[in-house]
């Protein structure tokens, strides 16, 4: 008599069992799914920021090497992450800086060029706020950067200064701002004992500044002053 009650016992227990899961299965709610190739992005920087639509059922999941992501969740979520990667997956901005060196002195230097011009904005203010009496022109040029990407240029009348820069694009409600990475180095060439076999590259650099700062479209901003001969020169980079 206990033996038959126990099988009844365990029959009822399972077909409840079976019945949960046959529930559970049939409450899932409708699935989209998309599989979507990214352009510029870096996927996993930007699977962080789409995870957080996903509900419990949702799944990203990236390709090897194809930089595919395949997105499976509910409609009104898949809707949702399509329209941030259509907004976060485009073209980096191309950002073009005009560079200039600026060689300041506290005594007159006859063999420079024309001392800039005591008219402009931006001299007058580096007269109130350093302690040096002349400003030469030393070099200018342009630089073009991709938003977030290392760029460099090569400046100086012997080429001996090398200027890295990477910009980061911020697109805000009033008005885009550029926040700028600088370092400016010297370079120089590397003194090998004689017969001492060259193992690396025959130059290295020194940094002079380094500089974090924003700036808007058509900003002239001074990035950094570094002294020269003991605080009697200085180059300053605008």
């Amino acid at each position: 008599m206990m033996k038959k009650a126990f099988s009844i016992a365990a029959v009822l227990v399972l077909s409840f069992v079976l019945l949960g899961a046959g529930l559970g299965q049939e409450n899932k709610p409708k699935m989209r799914q998309e599989i979507i190739k990214l352009k510029y992005i870096d996927r996993e920087e930007i699977r962080l920021v789409l995870s957080t639509f996903l509900s419990p059922y949702g799944r990203i999941s990236p390709t090897e090497k194809s930089g595919l992501l395949t997105i499976s969740d509910i409609p009104e979520n898949v809707e949702k992450i399509l329209a941030v990667i259509r907004e976060l997956d485009v073209k980096p901005a191309d950002i073009q800086f005009t560079i200039q060196l600026i060689l300041a002195s506290t005594e007159g230097d006859p063999g420079r060029p024309d001392e800039l011009g005591k008219d402009d904005p931006l001299i007058r203010e580096l007269r109130s706020l350093l302690n040096f009496k002349f400003f030469y022109p030393l070099d200018s040029s342009f630089i073009r950067a991709l938003d977030r990407e290392y760029s460099e240029v090569t400046m100086g009348r012997e080429a001996e200064l090398r200027l890295d820069l990477k910009p980061k694009y911020i697109k805000e409600d009033k008005e885009d701002v550029i926040q700028v990475e600088a370092r400016l180095s010297k370079i120089f060439p590397v003194a090998y004992a004689p017969g001492a076999t060259q193992t690396q590259s025959p130059y290295s650099s020194m940094t002079l500044l380094t500089s974090n700062f924003t700036m808007k479209s058509g900003d002239k901003t001074v990035v950094g002053v570094s002294k020269l001969d003991g605080g009697d020169k200085g180059l300053i980079l605008i």
